[in-house]
C-alpha cells in the first residue's frame, strides 16, 4: 500500500491533537503521545495546553499530583510525564537494555552491575512510603559504606546513577519541595501501581501506542526513540513481528514502515492540509520520529531545531511538516521560516491567543527574525 507524506503528516497532526484539539485532559494527551517530555516543566505544560481545548498551563502538574501521570526518566534517559500503563511498559523495555551492565557505563559511573542491583534494593527500601529530596536520599544511601564511593554520581543533577534505578521501578519523581526535586517509590504516587511488567508483555503495548501517534515506523526508529538504539535489534524486530496482522507494512514515497492495520482506512481517507500550527519547545511531534527524519525536518535545517545542549526549538508546522521555528521576545512572537520562505503572518496571528494561554505569557504581535 502506498501513501504520501502529506497524508501521513496530516494524519499525525490530527492523531496528536494538534488540530483539532482534544476535549480531554493531560492524561489523554500524554497517553496519545506516549508521554510528554518533562525535562523542562514549562515545556510539558505548553505541549499539553496547546492540545487541549481548555488551553491553560497547570494540567500536567495537577495530573502528577493526582497520580494519573507520574514523572520519571524514560525514553532516551530524559524525564517524561507518563500514564502508569505506558510508563511501566516504557520502563520495562528501557530496563531490558541493561545499559548499566555495559563496560563503558561501569567505567564512567564507577559502579558495577552488582552495585546497581544493591542500590535498587536499598533505594526501594529507603523510599518505601517516603518522599525525599536528592540530598536526603543520598545521605541515607551513603550511610552504607559500600555506596560511599558513588556519592558524586548519586548527587549529579543529570541523574546518571539514578536512571537505572528508575528503569527498574525503584524510584520516580515526587512533588517538588520548593525548588528542590524529590524522589519516591512509584507505589507512593500512582494508586494501584502494579510494578514493571516483563518486556515481552510490555512491548506490544508500547509499540501499538507509538504507532498510533507516529506511524509508520521501523523497528530501528522505535529503538532510537526509546533507547537511542541500546536495545538488541533482533529483539525489537521480534517484538514487531509478533504483532502479526496487527501491523501492515506500507510505503510512503519510497520509504517502507509499519502501520497499525486498524488505522489504514483512516490514513487512506486523510486529505493533505496546508494549515499552519505552532508547537512549543521539546515537543513530541518531532521527538517521536526524531530530528533525523528528513521527511519531517529537512536535514540542512536540523541544527535550527536540535540545538546545543539538547535544546529543541519551538516549531512552525505547515501542512504538518516542520517549516520554521519561533520564540517569544518582549511580547512578540518572532518567526524564522526555513529557506527564506515568507512568514504566514495572518495564520500565525490567529494562533497568538492560543500561544498566550498555553504559555501563560502575553503575546501581542508577529514579526520575522
Amino acid at each position: 500500500m502506498r501513501f504520501s507524506w502529506d497524508q501521513v503528516f496530516a494524519w499525525r497532526v490530527r492523531r496528536q491533537f494538534v488540530d483539532p484539539r482534544s476535549g480531554g485532559d493531560a492524561v489523554a494527551v500524554a497517553e496519545r503521545l506516549c508521554g510528554v517530555q518533562a525535562q523542562v516543566t514549562s515545556a510539558a505544560e505548553t505541549a499539553v495546553a496547546l492540545r487541549c481545548s481548555s488551553g491553560m498551563p497547570g494540567a500536567v502538574a495537577a495530573a502528577l499530583g493526582e497520580g494519573t501521570l507520574f514523572k520519571t526518566w524514560a525514553m532516551r534517559g530524559t524525564l517524561h510525564a507518563l500514564t502508569p500503563e505506558l510508563g511501566a511498559a516504557a520502563l520495562s523495555l528501557m530496563g531490558s537494555a541493561r545499559t548499566w551492565e555495559k563496560p563503558a557505563w561501569t567505567k564512567a559511573a564507577g559502579a558495577t552491575p552488582e552495585d546497581v542491583a544493591a542500590l535498587v534494593k536499598a533505594v526501594g527500601e529507603i523510599l518505601d512510603g517516603r518522599v525525599l529530596t536528592r540530598d536526603e536520599l543520598v545521605r541515607e544511601i551513603i550511610a552504607e559504606p559500600r555506596f560511599q564511593p558513588l556519592e558524586t554520581h548519586l548527587r549529579s543533577g543529570w541523574g546518571s546513577m539514578l536512571k537505572p534505578l528508575a528503569w527498574q521501578g525503584a524510584l520516580c519523581y515526587g512533588q517538588s519541595r520548593g525548588t528542590a526535586v524529590t524522589f519516591t517509590h512509584p507505589t507512593h504516587v500512582v494508586p494501584g501501581w502494579s510494578g514493571i511488567p516483563d518486556p515481552d508483555a510490555a512491548a506490544p503495548t508500547l509499540i501499538r501506542a507509538y504507532l498510533g501517534a507516529y506511524g509508520p515506523t521501523t523497528p530501528d526508529i522505535f529503538n532510537n526513540w526509546l533507547t537511542r538504539n541500546f536495545l538488541s535489534k533482533p529483539t525489537v524486530r521480534r517484538w514487531f513481528s509478533e504483532l502479526g496482522a496487527d501491523l501492515t507494512e506500507i510505503e510512503v514515497e519510497g520509504r517502507t514502515g509499519y502501520f497499525l492495520t486498524e488505522h489504514l482506512d483512516d490514513l487512506a481517507a486523510t486529505e493533505p492540509t496546508t494549515a499552519v500550527h505552532l508547537l512549543g519547545q521539546f515537543d513530541q511531534y518531532v521527538l517521536g520520529p526524531g530530528t533525523g527524519d528528513t521527511a519531517l525536518l529537512p536535514g540542512d535545517h536540523r541544527a535550527k531545531v536540535s540545538r546545543t545542549a539538547g535544546w529543541i526549538s519551538p516549531l512552525v508546522l505547515v501542512g504538518g511538516r516542520i517549516a520554521g521555528t519561533w520564540e517569544l521576545d518582549k511580547g512578540d512572537l518572532v518567526v524564522s521560516m526555513f529557506d527564506g520562505a515568507p512568514v504566514p503572518t495572518a495564520e500565525i496571528t490567529a494562533e497568538l491567543a492560543r500561544i498566550a494561554d498555553a504559555t501563560g505569557q502575553p503575546v501581542q504581535a508577529v514579526r520575522s527574525a
